[in-house]
């Protein structure tokens, strides 16, 4: 058996530094292994040395990957001959290196094993977040601090993951590899691609345990599943709005902040939602890919052909269980609704004022500048709120759109009507 000797060297560095020498010389004691051969104890003595002077004498011809010792050379040339020597005994995975292999045959032991177990003992001490792998929980660790390691080399964009980045590179290079040959439709990202064909094959692989419903991505069937428990856990601590969902308690987040992420990269607009960024660039194309299958009609957004489409059919699905109130659209409808409840998330921020739309809270701001941004271009009428200045144009246009159902009258305003209709509904005065 091979037995650890001491052996005593003698390191001496020499440098000179602003005209000056100097050296220095340290002696010490390094144990090397015992064998048959005096060579072996040259390499070690050899390896121990390089620390103390940094020399690396072992280069890769292929990178210029230099090193101390040249073993790491060995197994560093794996890198580029795709040598993987060790093999694991229950897959047909293999490895360049040992410990790579290590870390895999984990997975056969811990880590395959809480799949049957459901045993997750990796926790976030911040959200109570369980996984049973630890490096999702190192992943997950980022939403807390913040962390973005993943930096872009062409603006100043960086990402928690690098998937994250990879998708974000594509927008430097305007690629959109992914085709689907249904359609046409074009993108940057296969996993996109692979959602959209869903809308051709009606593959809807979520499927709700408490019902028949089914959906094409798990985050819908995690809203729809609110609808069963009715929980809304994620509350806004400015104005109280609560939702079911995180990502909206974040969107929603924006009204407050005013935070703007998306941008235009054609002109200075920018959004606080992605779908609306996606709606502004349309002005830009001109591409209307929502065709109307009943007359010539197209949109540029999908809301906006639902929209149309209730023309045709004279639909309105979206009601409101307190007054009976209908409406074609669902959002419609969220609006609505805030008469009842009395909720006014938009709040100014010069006074106590508040309420229920955003279009409403930007004409109150205008009292405080004394803005006046809408004008009529027929006569240069100026107005602080839209509503007036739709009502000034039905003096040029003559437009009376407001009709009665009882009689041929009609009238430039929904105001006026209704005092015409009293003519209709009040009792006649008797004279004697």
């Amino acid at each position: 058996m091979r037995r650890p000797s001491a052996r005593v060297f003698t390191l001496v560095i020499s440098t000179r530094q602003n005209g000056r020498s100097s050296r220095l010389e340290r002696t010490g004691r390094y144990d090397v292994i015992t064998s048959n051969s005096s060579e072996a104890h040259k390499i070690s003595l050899d390896q121990h040395l390089a620390k103390h002077t940094g020399e690396k004498p072992y280069m890769c011809g292929e990178c210029g990957y230099r090193t101390a010792v040249r073993a790491s050379l060995s197994k560093h040339m794996r890198t580029h001959t795709g040598e993987r020597p060790y093999k694991c005994d229950q897959c047909d995975y293999s490895a360049a290196w040992k410990y790579t292999l290590d870390n895999h045959k984990a997975k056969h032991t811990d880590y395959h094993l809480t799949k049957h177990t459901g045993e997750k003992p990796y926790m976030c001490g911040e959200c109570g977040y369980r996984t049973s792998n630890k490096s999702h929980l190192s992943r997950h660790m980022r939403k807390h601090t913040g962390e973005k390691p993943y930096k872009c080399d062409q603006c100043d964009y960086s990402a928690a993951h690098k998937f994250t980045l990879d998708k974000h590179l594509t927008m430097h290079a305007g690629e959109k590899p992914y085709m689907c040959g249904e359609c046409g439709y074009r993108t940057a990202y296969k996993s996109t691609l692979s959602l959209h064909m869903r809308t051709h094959t009606g593959e809807k692989p979520y499927k709700c345990d408490q019902c028949d419903y089914s959906a094409i991505e798990k985050s819908t069937l995690a809203k729809h599943l609110v609808k069963h428990t009715g929980d809304k856990p994620y509350m806004c601590g400015e104005c109280g709005y609560k939702t079911a969902i995180k990502s909206h308690l974040s969107q929603h987040m924006r009204t407050h902040t005013g935070e703007k992420p998306y941008k235009c990269d054609q002109c200075d607009y920018s959004a606080a939602h992605k779908i609306s960024l996606d709606q502004h660039l349309a002005k830009h194309t001109g591409e209307k890919p929502y065709k109307c299958d009943q007359c010539d009609y197209s949109a540029a957004r999908k809301s906006s052909l639902d929209k149309h489409i209730s023309k045709h059919t004279d639909k309105k699905p979206y009601m409101c269980r307190e007054c009976g109130y209908r409406t074609t659209r669902k959002y419609y409808l969220s609006l609505h609704m805030r008469v009842h409840t009395g909720e006014k998330p938009y709040k100014c921020d010069q006074c106590d004022y508040s309420a229920a739309r955003k279009s409403t809270l930007d004409d109150h701001k205008s009292k405080h500048t004394g803005e006046k941004p809408y004008m009529c271009g027929e006569c240069g009428y100026r107005t602080t709120y839209r509503f007036s200045l739709a009502k000034h144009m039905k003096g040029h246009t003559e437009e009376k759109t407001h009709k009665c159902h009882q009689c041929s009258y009609s009238a430039d305003s929904k105001t006026a009507l209704s005092q015409h209709m009293k003519i209709h509904t009040e009792a006649p005065t008797l004279q004697l």
